[in-house]
């Protein structure tokens, strides 16, 4: 069996493996709650930054003391950071632009 006949493994994720991290609810409540404070865009980039990692940070220590934990961030689990990132941005982005509706 020579190098032509290996063929390369690529890592499948499904949908269902990328939404905890979307959905970490510690994610969502930081990126609503200054979302909703922001005054500037700008500061909503920001709040999306910080609740991405915020959330990390609590979903690693929950995750470190072994309790369980819809999107957990651990060497044997898929962290998902740039969905996380994602997530976090739109949901500020939304509460920011949820709050801009509601003032009118």
């Amino acid at each position: 069996m020579g190098v032509s006949d290996v063929t390369p493994s690529v890592p499948v994720v499904t949908l269902w493996d990328w939404l905890p991290a979307a959905f970490d609810p510690v994610l969502i409540v930081i990126a609503v709650w200054f979302g909703w404070k922001a005054d500037q865009f700008g500061k909503v980039l920001i709040v999306g930054l910080a609740a991405f990692g915020v959330s990390v940070m609590v979903s690693w220590a929950i995750s470190s003391l072994g309790l369980p934990w819809i999107a957990p961030v651990r060497p044997d689990a898929l962290t998902l950071f740039p969905v996380r990132w994602i997530a976090a941005m739109l949901w500020a982005i939304g509460a920011y632009t949820a709050r801009r509706v509601a003032r009118r």
